[in-house]
């Protein structure tokens, strides 16, 4: 039985939720499954936007047919080629031999790349602002270049006011049965993983999403369709473009310190608690911490694009970084997190180099400030130390401060 909804009187919504899926690409965990959003236009000619994953095809298929009503498909808009989004286009040119499909030059590439199938006949290539009229409707087309692949587009329908984001403002976690961010709490239940989903997937292209932004920045929007998550309209809409604008610029949303270590026995865990503890007694009241053995990176990530300062604490393993703390300061660097600042901890027994290679890694990347001298703890920190680390925690709160009027500014 279908589940599809209408959006409005002539645009459906036609996709579904995995919650069985475990890891988002094979690597993220999910700890409440997915969605997959299509949309169907139903005017004078039909358009579906997008397909789905092959984990809901039935599901899908039931919305379509139900959406069209025994109407013919007349074009196929494929906004993202990811798997994920382009799993059913040999399917509908099945189903629908006379369908078009509309894309950008490298949309086509990428088909030929994916599928084996005949193109011939069946394709509208479109470019930068170039219009598409199904009757009332109109669609327009902005590219998004590396947002988050390079044959990424918006989708404009002009007469509604409906933004076709693709993977742009989507959110790992199944839907709760309401379809509208204003029909649930869109904070408590989604602002969390929307995060999470931007720093691990988009993180890394930020200038390539400001250019997007720019492009459709004065448009008047009054529901903003991804392809993962809840249909965004009223306040969440300013709210997100708000987030991805500052998310993209890498300037943290609040102050406050993530702090993220590794520990085989407890005496590096046990100089991090302390030094939070210090930073509560000093006015920090946001401080995160984080077992990197414990937490998958993702988790941590996006608490660092969230924060404004970051600890790091690691043992130092066979002479090198911690395996968990090099990961996740290597996918810090490869996501290009920056303008944050920053102080690192490194313990060792007898060649202490945990501290020296975390200052190393964060000098390589851009804007990092180490704004504390580095603690290096002999196999546990010891009460001679004590002075250190009131030291540390001393110039993690003076900048904090320093920073906090022009976060909340």
């Amino acid at each position: 039985m279908d589940c599809m909804q209408m959006m409005t009187p002539h645009i459906a919504w036609v996709g579904g939720s995995d919650r069985r899926l475990a890891l988002f690409e094979n690597l993220f965990p999910l700890e409440n499954g997915v969605t997959y959003n299509a949309y169907v236009i139903l005017d004078e000619k039909t358009a579906l936007v997008d397909t789905v994953d092959n984990a809901i095809r039935q599901q899908f298929f039931e919305n379509l047919r139900a959406a069209l009503a025994g109407r013919p498909l007349d074009y196929l808009i494929i906004n993202h080629m990811e798997p994920d989004h382009c799993a059913h286009i040999e399917d509908i040119c099945r189903i629908w031999p006379e369908v078009k499909i509309v894309g950008n030059p490298k949309t086509f590439q990428m088909i030929r790349q994916f599928y084996r199938m005949d193109l011939a006949g069946r394709t509208l290539e479109v470019r930068e602002g170039q219009e598409l009229s199904l009757g009332r409707h109109t669609l327009r087309f902005y590219m998004a270049p590396m947002v988050h692949w390079p044959e990424v587009m918006f989708t404009y329908e002009a007469a509604e006011g409906i933004l076709f984001s693709a993977d742009a403002f989507g959110t790992f976690g199944g839907f709760t049965g309401n379809l509208f961010s204003d029909q649930l709490d869109y904070k408590a239940l989604y602002l969390d993983e929307t995060r999470r989903y931007y720093a691990n997937i988009v993180g890394k292209y930020g200038p390539q999403v400001l250019a997007a932004l720019k492009k459709v920045e004065g448009l008047p929007i009054s529901l903003l369709c991804p392809l993962h998550g809840p249909v965004l309209r009223g306040g969440d809409i300013p709210l997100l473009l708000e987030k991805y604008a500052r998310w993209a610029a890498y300037r943290p949303e609040k102050p406050g310190v993530v702090l993220a270590y590794a520990s085989m026995y407890g005496n590096t865990e046990a100089a991090v608690q302390r030094l939070a503890g210090l930073l509560s007694q000093k006015g920090i009241q946001d401080l995160r911490i984080y077992d990197v053995s414990k937490t998958h990176c993702s988790f941590i990530i996006a608490r660092a694009f969230q924060y404004s300062h970051l600890v790091l604490a690691s043992p130092t393993y066979n002479m090198q970084l911690y395996q968990g703390m090099e990961t996740l300061v290597d996918d810090m660097a490869r996501l290009n997190l920056q303008n944050r600042g920053a102080a690192v901890m490194g313990n060792g027994s007898w060649a202490p180099a945990a501290h020296t290679l975390l200052q190393e890694k964060l000098a390589a990347m851009k804007n990092m400030d180490l704004v504390a001298r580095p603690l290096v703890i002999r196999s546990a920190l010891g009460p001679e130390q004590k002075g250190e680390l009131e030291d540390m925690a001393e110039a993690l709160a003076a900048s904090v401060r320093e920073g906090a009027a022009a976060i909340l500014g």
